[in-house]
């Protein structure tokens, strides 16, 4: 009868192998999840309210909604 000897478990220094190993996961998820937020979603906002703005002329605008009623002001156009 032979008996198969099976290797023992690394136990020394595990309790703080384990949180390390967590916090450099979480950091590194939380810099993709931040750069992922600026330049999927943050950056093309600007992109949008750039090119809105640079075109737009608030006289006509203001004109447009009071004709729709959206608009209502005191001061009589």
């Amino acid at each position: 009868m032979t008996s198969s000897s099976l290797t023992k478990p690394p136990m020394r220094g595990l309790l703080a192998k384990c949180p390390q190993f967590c916090i450099i996961g979480a950091f590194a998820v939380s810099l993709q999840a931040a750069a992922l937020s600026k330049f999927a979603v943050a950056e093309p906002g600007k992109k949008v309210y750039a090119d809105f703005y640079r075109n737009y002329d608030s006289i006509k605008g203001s004109e447009e909604m009071r004709k729709a009623g959206i608009f209502q002001s005191d001061f009589g156009m």
